[in-house]
This record gives structure tokens, sequence and C-alpha cells, in this order.
């Protein structure tokens, strides 16, 4: 059986916001390295899910974004967690540690 490298649906938030809390301002590219590496190599988020996903956390008001160049010389849309996403990531947090708990039990139950 090949493995999936989806993203359970709903945890791209969790670790979009995550990520940004942890290592500042990233634009899109640097965000899915990031997750891919820090997951070890185990998750992989495509773009084409991320953009619109970061659309709406900076519609929803969790991220800021800003225009900088890369340290390659092009410019990007940079995006920074604000204090509205804080509450948000500890909400997603917290929903993702009950979902993990609950699916826990139903794998141990004998």
């Amino acid at each position: 059986m090949k493995p999936k490298n989806d993203i359970l649906q709903g945890t791209l938030t969790l670790l979009v916001l995550r990520s940004v809390e942890a290592r500042g301002p990233l634009h899109g590219y640097a965000l899915c390295a990031h997750i891919q590496r820090v997951s070890a190599e185990l998750l992989r988020v495509e773009e084409g899910s991320l953009y619109p996903a970061l659309h709406r956390m900076e519609q929803e008001g969790w991220l800021a974004a800003s225009w900088r160049v890369t340290e390659k010389g092009r410019r990007a849309k940079y995006y920074a967690i604000t204090p509205r996403g804080r509450a948000q990531l500890a909400a997603e947090r917290e929903s993702w540690e009950r979902l993990t708990r609950g699916v826990g039990r139903v794998l141990r139950y004998s």
C-alpha cells in the first residue's frame, strides 16, 4: 500500500500558524519547506492548498502579510502571526490534542 502524504483536513491552519509563530515571518515556499523538514519529510504541503489557506488566514486576521525580498533576491509575500492568530493557534492546538486523544482511545480499544 502506498503511504498517503495528504495532510489531514483541518491541520494546515495549525501547521502554518505554529510554523510562523516558531520561525517568524515566512513566505509560502519557505513555509512548505519548513513543515516538510521539521516533520522529517513525513508531511508535504502542496502549494495549491497552501496559498488559498494563507489568503483565508490573512482575511480572518490570523496572519499579516507584507512584501519583502527573499534571500534569493525575489519579491515574495511574507506572513507573520497576529495576536488573533495566536488565539486561533491555541484553539487549533486544543482541538488537535482532543482529536488525537480520541483516535488514540479508539486504537487502543480491545
